[in-house]
């Protein structure tokens, strides 16, 4: 029931999805091809594969949670390191995250 609620808050009224979260989506999918097509050795990179799927998991159950998708961006930024070849897919997540502005106060 969660699930189902978050997903219509992430479709408008017409019925187009949140473009938010279609950023989100786009980006997430880039990052993991250019690091599935990346060839070097990334000693970290099974944790950044995971969080890049729990990162798309969050997009596709609607509006996610923003401290979990910052927490989620620091893991793979940990994970890949200063590898220059993913810089801009890793930056694009980062963007697309920020669209969803400042995680609330606890």
């Amino acid at each position: 029931m969660v699930k189902d609620v978050a997903a219509r808050a992430a479709v408008d009224d017409d019925g187009t999805l949140d473009p938010r979260v279609s950023a989100l989506r786009a980006a997430v999918a880039r990052c993991r091809r250019e690091l599935a097509g990346y060839r070097g050795n990334l000693p970290d990179r099974h944790i950044a594969e995971d969080e890049l799927s729990a990162l798309a998991a969050a997009a596709d159950a609607g509006v996610p949670d923003v401290p979990r998708l910052r927490r989620g961006l620091l893991v793979i930024a940990g994970a890949l390191g200063s590898v220059s070849a993913l810089a801009g897919a890793l930056t694009e997540v980062r963007r697309a995250i920020e669209l969803f502005g400042t995680p609330r106060p606890r």
